[in-house]
């Protein structure tokens, strides 16, 4: 690391913590990389998406019985 990356790493190291993680937050979304509220939040989407599936018929649920022996029938040597 050169010395201007040494003394940048030193200042932010010496932030407390809560300056720190909001540096994190900072530096993540200028990577265009999804935090994890951004994760929570497409989650919580995807499950929202799903419950209106079954919700309106769209798909079928299957009993987590049926779907365990189906797997176990497949993973039978």
């Amino acid at each position: 690391m050169s010395a201007l990356n040494d003394n940048i790493m030193a200042e932010a190291l010496s932030l407390p913590a809560d300056m720190r993680l909001a540096l994190i937050d900072r530096l993540l979304h200028s990577l265009n990389t999804p935090t994890q509220p951004d994760i929570d939040a497409l989650w919580a989407e995807e499950a929202q998406r799903r419950i209106q599936q079954v919700a309106s018929g769209q798909v079928k649920a299957i009993p987590g019985e049926q779907v365990f022996k189906e797997i176990r029938e497949r993973l039978k040597p």
